[in-house]
């Protein structure tokens, strides 16, 4: 399996530290406002890394923290006129929520800032007596960012090179630009933790270096984010790591690319910025997924309802085609001899499985693990059509499965996208009425109207053929005629 290193600028083959284990940390929200399409897609992308790593086999630990305190929680609580503390268990309690209706799994562990002071004081206790950071008289302490000679190992940065003041705070406190807080001194109405040098909080860039160490050990096997981590965040993290406890954070930096929405950058000032909820609102989150996935999780993604409205349809297909061959494996006649064309679906379905892991296999390609499932569907399609019924349950079943399990490996679920509802309240009287049927059961129901409008079909007695059209269409269902038989479907 070969992995794209943000460290080093080439896939390199992945070897874990420990054999048939996986470690791996994600860098989580700060938890002041719901999240936005953009930080969904680089969640999405660890979750679809994470389950392939599953599906290969390893066992995976997976950490990913909620930054609960932060200047950002604190203005919003401001404004509001609320504590931080509250804004940030609200947001808290959203992020969650929106995660789990996106399909991400859950964390193994999901440590909060607020709940790891004291790993983070010890850190800082370490950086201090090594050299590697100061306190100043505000109460505020800094990383010096001159003590680490590795510093830039990870961006590929160079501080002479960089004008003092880009993408850092500048104070005359500092001994130099770049240097960043560690731990910053309260401010009235702030929340804060009494420290040995007074009381405050934690900088931004201090927590999960400290969480990784506490809870997974350093060094992990990968530590991913989005492209926007990288500096200074990322730096940060991984200088404080190789000073206080002199091993890398991480063997493996992994990066999410950007969205932008229709070329443009997502901005609430363009009009162009989509919370999460709001598209969960409107769109099925595996459609939501399928459009996100058919870009691999390092180039830029160009996001619209245009395109989601293609992935929603492009869901559709793939269900229907499961339910079709499950629809033919269940009904069609058989002798229990394959044909040429079963032999060549079932070749296709390995084939297909090939294709899927040799592209994940590369960097985790997504687009190319769907291009494999979207030619399996072409195939199982052509092989509903050019066997006109004539078909064993092996193939049909084998080829269902496997478009089902790889589909899954994405988060993807197609029994659930093209899972029947339950059937009306008065399907039974309806079969009872014009099909003759004597049972109560729903199901069998289906099968006698079914039954019933292809033999009125068959004689060209369209009077009854449209009366249980209509009578069917009056209960909310629509019959659609496929090539694997006739069914029936809630209506849009």
């Amino acid at each position: 399996m070969q992995i794209y290193n943000t460290q080093f600028h080439k896939k390199q083959e992945f070897t874990p530290i420990d054999e048939g284990k996986v470690r791996m940390y994600v860098c989580g929200p700060t938890v002041y406002d719901q999240i936005h399409i953009g930080n969904a897609r680089t969640f999405l992308s660890f979750d679809m890394i994470r389950r392939y790593l599953m599906f290969k086999g390893y066992q995976v630990t997976f950490a990913q923290n909620l930054t609960d305190v932060d200047d950002k929680i604190i203005n919003r609580a401001n404004e509001q006129g609320r504590t931080p503390a509250e804004v940030a268990e609200e947001f808290s309690t959203a992020f969650i929520e929106q995660m789990r209706r996106f399909g991400i799994l859950d964390p193994d562990i999901r440590p909060r800032a607020t709940r790891e002071i004291e790993a983070m004081q010890e850190m800082i206790s370490s950086l201090i007596e090594q050299g590697n950071a100061y306190t100043v008289p505000s109460g505020d302490v800094y990383f010096s960012v001159r003590s680490d000679n590795a510093y830039g190992i990870l961006s590929g940065r160079d501080l002479d090179r960089l004008r003092a003041g880009e993408r850092v705070e500048v104070n005359d406190e500092k001994h130099d630009p770049f240097d960043f807080a560690l731990w910053k001194a309260a401010k009235p109405g702030e929340p804060s933790w009494p420290s040995p040098w007074g009381a405050g909080r934690p900088g931004w860039h201090t927590e999960c270096c400290a969480m990784i160490h506490r809870h997974l050990g350093t060094p992990i096997d990968i530590h991913g984010g989005g492209a926007d981590l990288v500096f200074p965040h990322h730096e940060n993290e991984t200088a404080q790591a190789m000073c206080a406890w002199h091993t890398p954070l991480a063997n493996v930096w992994m990066h999410a690319g950007m969205l932008r929405v229709e070329g443009d950058k997502m901005s609430k000032s363009l009009g162009n910025f989509f919370t999460l909820k709001e598209v969960l609102d409107r769109y099925p989150a595996d459609a939501v997924r399928l459009l996100m996935l058919q870009t691999h999780y390092r180039a830029p993604l160009d996001f619209s309802f245009e395109r989601l409205d293609g992935a929603a349809g492009t869901l559709e297909r793939l269900a229907t085609c499961v339910e079709n061959l499950r629809w033919a494996a269940d009904t069609a006649p058989q002798d229990g001899i394959l044909s040429e064309l079963d032999r060549s679906l079932g070749a296709a379905v390995d084939a297909a499985r090939e294709e899927f892991v040799a592209s994940m296999d590369d960097d985790f390609n997504s687009a190319g693990g769907l291009a494999a499932i979207f030619g399996l569907v072409s195939t199982a399609n052509k092989y509903l059509a050019d066997a006109g019924g004539n078909m064993e349950t092996a193939p049909c079943l084998r080829a269902a499965d496997m478009l089902c399990e790889l589909s899954g490996v994405l988060g993807i679920d197609l029994a659930k996208a093209g899972a029947a509802d339950e059937l009306p309240a008065g399907i039974v009287d309806l079969a009872r009425e014009q099909a003759g049927y004597a049972g109560d059961s729903a199901s069998e129901a289906v099968n006698a109207l079914l039954a019933a409008r292809a033999e009125a079909r068959a004689s060209k007695n369209w009077g009854v053929a449209d009366a249980i059209r209509d009578g069917i269409a009056a209960l909310g269902l629509s019959v659609e005629d496929t090539v694997a038989g006739a069914r029936l479907r809630m209506r849009e």
